[in-house]
């Protein structure tokens, strides 16, 4: 995919949530300040918040996807307020101190694998194409879906299916994984998928029996939850007083702990019982803004993916 490629399949596919996020994270038109999209995937939330962005405004769009990062230089070569840097929001604190930056007004993450990544088939994310089973957001570092579970033990195949996936067959299916692979490799989504639905005894309505191994393996490949703590962790050290970070998560696991983050921060340190404090003390220096907000009807008739998007803000006070 060329660069031109990406910008055009960033217009065609619209992100979940795009206009409410952008609206809390940046606020009014003509904003000046320091922001970062550290989940640019194809686009779509950067180039609104450029949209809104005076000249004085600047942007830094994080991805660990090479074919994401290639979409990024060609919007730094048309917009000189936008720069990328290649990694994984996890290395939020050098990206930004890379820039020369010491606070940000505002962090964006849009969590989990974008459209683009589950639309092509040779990415192999999803078991409704046909491909090789990679599932690297990065398919230059780690090793992939297919050489983990060539070689994992089953007790660990189980554990990654059951704690990422809460997938309650989740020894059936790592048994059946490990009695597979010594017949021939697991090499394709296919193969994964056909053999998930073997071991799962029980299928669930309007679900495919390999959505929840799918997305274990997926978050286990890719560190999804480490990187995710230690990115909330470097966005809200670097927010400016008044800065916000907006988070977009797509299942439970994610959300529960955005929720519990956010919700620790604003409530303030925990002192111990029977030491007494100031109200200063006790005050914390963080405030979540509105509720978990989710998509309309119209927008999940339009994106079934937005079904289960969730997003939630948090602000370092201004004083």
């Amino acid at each position: 995919m060329t660069g031109g490629q990406g910008a055009d399949q960033a217009f065609r596919h619209r992100s979940v949530l795009l206009d409410e996020a952008v609206e809390y994270l940046v606020g009014g038109p003509g904003r000046a300040g320091s922001f970062v999209d550290a989940t640019f995937g194809r686009g779509g939330h950067s180039r609104l918040i450029l949209s809104m962005l005076g000249a004085e405004g600047q942007l830094l769009g994080i991805d660990k996807d090479p074919e994401a990062i290639r979409v990024a230089d060609a919007l730094s070569a048309e917009d000189a307020r936008f720069r990328r840097y290649h990694g994984s929001f996890a290395e939020l604190d050098q990206a930004v101190l890379e820039q020369g930056w010491q606070q940000v007004d505002g962090v964006l993450m849009d969590l989990g694998v974008s459209s683009p990544q589950l639309d092509d088939a040779a990415r192999g994310f999803s078991f409704m194409r046909d491909g090789p089973l990679d599932m690297r957001m990065n398919p230059l570092q780690g090793p992939s879906a297919a050489e983990w579970l060539s070689r994992a033990e089953e007790k660990e195949i189980a554990d990654v299916i059951w704690r990422y996936g809460e997938e309650r067959f989740s020894r059936r299916i790592a048994r059946l994984v490990v009695a597979r692979r010594d017949e021939e490799p697991i090499a394709t989504t296919r193969q994964l998928a056909e053999l998930v639905a073997e071991a799962v005894p029980k299928k669930e309505k309007h679900k495919h029996p390999a959505t929840r191994a799918f997305q274990a393996i997926r978050i286990f490949i890719n560190r999804e939850l480490e990187d995710l703590e230690a990115g909330l962790q470097s966005a809200v050290e670097r927010l400016a007083p008044g800065g916000r970070l907006v988070v977009i998560s797509f299942h439970s696991l994610e959300d529960r702990l955005v929720k519990r983050f956010m919700r620790d921060l604003a409530r303030g340190p925990k002192l111990p019982r029977g030491i007494p404090v100031t109200a200063e003390q006790e005050a914390s220096e963080f405030r979540l803004i509105g509720k978990a907000s989710k998509a309309n009807e119209q927008e999940i008739a339009e994106n079934v993916r937005a079904r289960s998007a969730v997003m939630r803000v948090l602000e370092r006070k201004s004083n």
